[in-house]
C-alpha cells in the first residue's frame, strides 16, 4: 500500500485562492515559507474580494471628490456633507456567493455587514435598500433562492429596526448559477464626528467587542473570489450566520462608545474578519499591531489561531482605544451585554505579530499584506459592437393589448408587493416615500428637519452586455434621473461592480469599458463615486453573469414638502412627456419579452441632454409647479404611463406624435425622458421651449383604462391582474 505523499505548502495555498506565483512573491517577500496561520492572512488579504488586485488600476479612473465629498472611496463608506452641520454615510456591497450557497443567512448577513460599515463611521443608519438579480423562473433553484434571500433581508432588517426603502429585482437566466444580492445602507451623523479606521499611533491598547468567534465563515473571502462548480453546495461551512438582535446591541454600544471621547480609531469585523481589520488599522495608520488569541472570546472549544484569524462571524468590531480609556469602553460594553476583551496594543514595529498559548504563531511586514498586494494589469478586449436597430427592424406586435399585459406582467415588470411587503418600510417614523409604492427612489426625512434624504439603486444589465460602456454611463444617469424625479439634487453614488472572470479578457473588457462610461457619467453630472465594491468571479462551470455594475445613489431634497412622487394623478390633468423620443428599441424590454430577442446596440445616452432635462424637472417641482413625474426607463413611454396609472387609480389616454411606428414610440427606451403630469399643460410647454427641452403634450389622465386612440383601450383591471398577478402566481 502506497502512502499518500504529504502537501506540500504550495498545494495549501492553492487550495486556499493563491495562484503559484502569488506563493512564490510570498516567499521572495519573507525570504522563508511562511506558516499556517501565516499563509492564511496572506491568502484572505490578497484575495480578489479584499485587494481589488485585478480592478483597483481601473476604479482610478472613478472621480471622488467633490464639494460635499467629506470621504471618499478608502473607509468604511462614503461620507457626503448635507448642510446644518449634518452628514451623510453610505455604501453598498455584495453577499453574492453566500446567498447563492445559503439564500437566508446569505443576505442576512450581507444586511448585518454593509449597516457596519456605515455605523464604524459614527452614523446611525436609517435606510436600507438591495438590489437582486435572480435566474430564470423556471430554473429550478430560482424560488427556493428567491424565498430564502427575501426572508433573509426581511429578517435582519426588521429585527434590526431600519427601514428597508429602495431596491430593484430582475429574472434572467444568466444568473441561474450565480445570484446577486447587492445591499446598501445609508446613516446619518454629525459632520464633524466621522471615525475612522487608521490606527494614529504605537501604544494604543486593541479593544474586540460584540460577538464571540466561532467557526463559521471562515475563508469565506476567499470563496467569494473563485468561480462556482457543480460542488458548490460544499461551501455552506463559509456562509456566515448572523444575529439581528446582536446587531441591534452593536450599533447602541458602539455609538455610545464613540459619544464617550474613547475611540482612536474604529473597524468593523467583515470579509476576512479579525485579518482584515487588525491588518488594514494598522497598515491604514504606518504602525504595527500585536494580538494575543488567547484574549479573544470564542463560542468554541479548541480554535485554533488559523480559525480565529479567518472566522467571518457575525456583529464584532474591533476598536483602537486612547490610552486608559479601557474602563470606559468595559462599562458601555457590559451595559449593552456585549463580549469584549483588550486583544492587543499597536507598535511601532510595522508587523502583525500574533501569540497564541504562548507562542508567537504569526510575524509578518504589514506592507505586502495591504498597500504592497498584488496588483494586476489584465489584458481584455473592446466587446463586439451590436448593431443599432432602427425602429423598421423590429416588428409591431400584432396585438398591443396582449403586448401590453404580457410586458407589464413579465418578471422584471411585474410588481414586487411579494417582496416588498415582507420588509418594514416605515420603521423610525422617517420614511416619507418608499419605491415600492409610487415612487422613483425612495426618500427618508432627516430627524427633525425639513430636508430628507432620497435614495436609489439601479442598473440595467442588458444594456450593459450589448455596451458595456454606453451601459455603464446609463446606469449612473438613470440613478441621476430617479432621484432628480422626486425632487432631490443629485450629491453622490456608491457602487458595486459584478462580473464574471477577470482573468478572462472578454470578461475584463466589459469591467474596463463599463467603468469608463460610469466615470465619464460622475464628471458630466457632478455625481462623484465615495465608496463601493467590486465582486468578481460571477460565474458557474465557466458560465459568467451578465455584466451588472450596481449604482446606489443619494440625493438632498431641502424641503419635503416639495417633492414629486408618480402615485398622485388625478382625472383630467394633462400628461406631458419632456425628452427626445427617438424610438431606441435595441436590447429593449419590449424586443426580449415580446419578441424573444436580446440583440441591438442600447440606448445612446446623451449626458448634456440628460442634465439639462434633469435641472429642467428639478426646478419645476422646487417650485411646486409639478409633483407627478416618472422617468421613462424599461418599456418606455408605455411602461412609464402604465406604473403611473396603476398606482393612482386613474386610466390614461395616449395620443402618439406619429412621426415614429407606433410601437417605437411606445416601447422605445430613449433616454433622459420624464412623465409628468400637469393641470395645465401650457406653462410647462412654454417654459420647457424656453429651455430648450424638447416636450409635447401626450395624453390625459381619466376613465379606467390604459388607452391609445386607433391602436388599444385596456382595462386597468386586466392590467392590474397582469402586474399584480405574476409574482404571486411564481411563488405559490
Amino acid at each position: 500500500m502506497t502512502a499518500t505523499p504529504a502537501k506540500s505548502l504550495a498545494d495549501t495555498a492553492a487550495e486556499f485562492g493563491l495562484k503559484a506565483e502569488e506563493y512564490d512573491l510570498i516567499l521572495k517577500r519573507l525570504n522563508r515559507e511562511p506558516n499556517l496561520v501565516e499563509l492564511g492572512v496572506f491568502s484572505v488579504m490578497w484575495s480578489e474580494h479584499c485587494s481589488y488586485k485585478s480592478s483597483r488600476k481601473h476604479l482610478g479612473k472613478f472621480p471622488t471628490k467633490g464639494p460635499r465629498v467629506i470621504q471618499g472611496p478608502g473607509e468604511n463608506a462614503g461620507v457626503v456633507d448635507i448642510g446644518d452641520g449634518q452628514a451623510c454615510v453610505f455604501k453598498m456591497e455584495s453577499h453574492n456567493h453566500p446567498s447563492y450557497i445559503e439564500p437566508y443567512q446569505g443576505a442576512a448577513t450581507g444586511v448585518g455587514g454593509i449597516m457596519r460599515d456605515v455605523f464604524t463611521m459614527g452614523a446611525r443608519p436609517v435606510a436600507l435598500l438591495n438590489a437582486l438579480r435572480f435566474g430564470d423562473p423556471s430554473h429550478p433553484k430560482t424560488k427556493r433562492l428567491v424565498s430564502g434571500v427575501v426572508a433573509g433581508i426581511g429578517g435582519y432588517g426588521n429585527c434590526v429596526g431600519v427601514p428597508t426603502v429602495a431596491g430593484e429585482t430582475n429574472f434572467h437566466r444568466g444568473y441561474d448559477g450565480n445570484i446577486l444580492v447587492n445591499a446598501m445602507c445609508v446613516g446619518l451623523a454629525d459632520a464633524d464626528k466621522i471615525f475612522y479606521s487608521a490606527a494614529p499611533g504605537p501604544g494604543l491598547p486593541v479593544v474586540y467587542f460584540g460577538s464571540k468567534t466561532g467557526r463559521d465563515g471562515i475563508h469565506g473571502a476567499t470563496m467569494a473570489s473563485a468561480e462556482f462548480d457543480d460542488a458548490s453546495d460544499e461551501k455552506r461551512p463559509t456562509v456566515q450566520v448572523g444575529d439581528p438582535f446582536a446587531e441591534k446591541l452593536l450599533i447602541e454600544a458602539t455609538l455610545e462608545l464613540m459619544a464617550s471621547g474613547a475611540v482612536a480609531a474604529i473597524q468593523d469585523m467583515g470579509a476576512a474578519g479579525l485579518t482584515s481589520s487588525s491588518v488594514e488599522m494598522a497598515g491604514k495608520g504606518g504602525v504595527g499591531i500585536e494580538l494575543d488569541l488567547d484574549a479573544v472570546p470564542q463560542r468554541e472549544e479548541g480554535m485554533s489561531a488559523y480559525e480565529m484569524m479567518l472566522s467571518e462571524s457575525q456583529e464584532r468590531m474591533l476598536a483602537i482605544l486612547k490610552p486608559g480609556r479601557e474602563a470606559d469602553g468595559q462599562r458601555i460594553f457590559e451595559k449593552w451585554g456585549l463580549d469584549a476583551a483588550t486583544i492587543g496594543q499597536t507598535t511601532d514595529t510595522g508587523r502583525i505579530v500574533l501569540k497564541h498559548q504562548g507562542q508567537v504563531v504569526c510575524d509578518l511586514p504589514l506592507a505586502p499584506l495591504s498597500d504592497d498586494a498584488p496588483l494586476y494589469d489584465r489584458p481584455w478586449v473592446a466587446p463586439a459592437a451590436q448593431p443599432h436597430l432602427a425602429p423598421a427592424d423590429v416588428p409591431a406586435p400584432e396585438d398591443y393589448a396582449a403586448a401590453v399585459r404580457q410586458l407589464m406582467g413579465s418578471p422584471d415588470m411585474a410588481s414586487k408587493r411579494w417582496i416588498w411587503e415582507q420588509y418594514d418600510r416605515h420603521v423610525m417614523a422617517d420614511t416619507v416615500e418608499d419605491s415600492a409604492t409610487g415612487a422613483d427612489a425612495g426618500v427618508v426625512r432627516v430627524h427633525g428637519t425639513k430636508k430628507a434624504l432620497a435614495v436609489t439603486s439601479d442598473c440595467t444589465p442588458r444594456y450593459v452586455l450589448n455596451d458595456p460602456f454606453e451601459g455603464g454611463k446609463q446606469a449612473v444617469a438613470e440613478a441621476w434621473r430617479n432621484l432628480t424625479a422626486v425632487g432631490a439634487t443629485p450629491i453622490a453614488i456608491t457602487d458595486n461592480l459584478n462580473f464574471g472572470n477577470p482573468e478572462r479578457p472578454e470578461i475584463m473588457g466589459q469591467i474596463v469599458r463599463a467603468i469608463e462610461g460610469m466615470a465619464l457619467a460622475c464628471r458630466e453630472l457632478d455625481f462623484p463615486v465615495v465608496s463601493g465594491n467590486v465582486s468578481l468571479y460571477n460565474e458557474t462551470n465557466g458560465q459568467a453573469i451578465p455584466p451588472t455594475p450596481t449604482v446606489g445613489a443619494v440625493g438632498l431634497i431641502a424641503d419635503y414638502d416639495r417633492r414629486a412622487d408618480f402615485a398622485s394623478l388625478k382625472p383630467g390633468d394633462a400628461l406631458v412627456l419632456l425628452g427626445d423620443t427617438r424610438g431606441a428599441l435595441g436590447a429593449s424590454m419590449y424586443l426580449r419579452e415580446i419578441l424573444g430577442r436580446e440583440d441591438g446596440a442600447p440606448p445612446p445616452v446623451d449626458l448634456a441632454q440628460e442634465r439639462k432635462t434633469g435641472d429642467f424637472v428639478r426646478d419645476l417641482i422646487k417650485g411646486e409647479q409639478i409633483t407627478v413625474v416618472h422617468d421613462l426607463s424599461d418599456g418606455g413611454l408605455v411602461a412609464a404611463a402604465a406604473e403611473m396609472a396603476l398606482a393612482s387609480g386613474v386610466g390614461v389616454a395616449l395620443t402618439l406624435e406619429g412621426a415614429l411606428p407606433a410601437h417605437a414610440e411606445l416601447f422605445g427606451e430613449d433616454q433622459a425622458r420624464y412623465l409628468v403630469a400637469v393641470v395645465e399643460a401650457e406653462p410647462i410647454l412654454a417654459a420647457a421651449r424656453a429651455a430648450g427641452v424638447p416636450a409635447r403634450r401626450v395624453g390625459e389622465a381619466g376613465g379606467e383604462a390604459l388607452a391609445v386612440r386607433d391602436l388599444f383601450d385596456l382595462p386597468l383591471s386586466q392590467l392590474r391582474d397582469a402586474y399584480e398577478g405574476w409574482m404571486p402566481a411564481y411563488m405559490g
